[in-house]
């Protein structure tokens, strides 16, 4: 009798199991349903009311949350899906993208958009803040290279062996040469062909206390415009600062003095960050003291 009701019993649970499953995959297949319920464009403009209700009572971390989901939706993105984006990003104090941001609401929305004023008065204040940001103090950027800097050093005795420079210096410069080389922006992004020079491009030199930096910029009539800008490094911040906004199709790279932009890239991230990185090398192996 024991066995029969050990057997009975574990009967019963097999079967509450399988009703429980069953019960798990029609809740799943609900929950899936209700997801994709919405086409992609009135998905679109439910998640851009939500968003403007979350930026409304300032919850940033809800609108942020609607603005990933947005971004994942294969839909040409509403102008407004910008400048809320960049006020997400500057509430978070990442300036970057959300200059990137609010620049690509301007141009898509024009003067006409609703948010247009606000919008331009936002990019001053980042311009401002970055500006206090690189004269402040940067606490514990000691410490932060203290920790990089053997592998860093590992990195630019291999790029001396590559490039068969005589210093560090010489293979800093020609590696950031030869990375600014593929990396150059153009406005055409389907076809790329590195034999054809890009739309805009740089060439770097170095002195003893200055980087040179020329831009390269080609129209479309062949036209060639040349700039030449001169980066003391004492009292740079050397961890260079870079970031891309796919809206536009490009990547930056923030020139360590005041954050504004330096070189514009292609839309290509490690690209940008390592060319950023390198610029930073440079800086700091500049601002070493001599026979260091």
């Amino acid at each position: 009798m024991a066995i029969c009701f050990g057997e009975s019993r574990l009967s019963a649970w097999k079967l509450k199991g399988r009703q429980l499953a069953r019960v798990a995959i029609v809740t799943s297949a609900l929950i899936a349903g209700q997801a994709a319920a919405l086409a992609p464009e009135h998905e679109t403009r439910r998640l851009m009311l939500a968003t403007e209700e979350a930026v409304t009572a300032e919850n940033w971390g809800e609108a942020s949350e609607y603005l990933n989901r947005l971004q994942h939706l294969d839909v040409e993105k509403p102008a407004d899906y910008h400048y809320y984006r960049g006020r997400v990003m500057l509430q978070s104090s990442h300036f970057n993208e959300a200059q990137a941001a609010l620049e690509a609401y301007v141009t898509k929305a024009g003067a006409e958009g609703d948010h247009y004023q606000n919008a331009l008065k936002l990019i001053t204040e980042i311009e401002r803040a970055r500006k206090e940001k690189a004269v402040a103090p940067q606490v514990g950027d000691e410490a932060k290279i203290a920790v990089i800097e053997p592998a860093g050093d590992r990195r630019v005795a291999s790029l001396r062996k590559l490039y068969l420079a005589d210093t560090d210096r010489e293979a800093l410069v020609l590696h950031l040469n030869s990375l600014l080389g593929v990396a150059g922006w153009r406005q055409d992004q389907a076809i790329v062909r590195l034999d054809q020079p890009a739309d805009i491009e740089y060439r770097l030199t170095s002195g003893s206390d200055a980087i040179s930096i020329q831009e390269i910029k080609r129209d479309s009539s062949s036209g060639v415009t040349r700039k030449t800008a001169q980066i003391p490094v004492f009292g740079v911040n050397p961890q260079v600062e870079w970031g891309c906004e796919t809206a536009v199709a490009a990547c930056w790279v923030y020139d360590p003095r005041d954050g504004s932009r330096l070189f514009q890239l292609s839309p290509n991230r490690s690209q940008t960050e390592e060319i950023a990185q390198t610029l930073g090398k440079l800086i700091r192996n500049l601002q070493a003291p001599p026979g260091s």
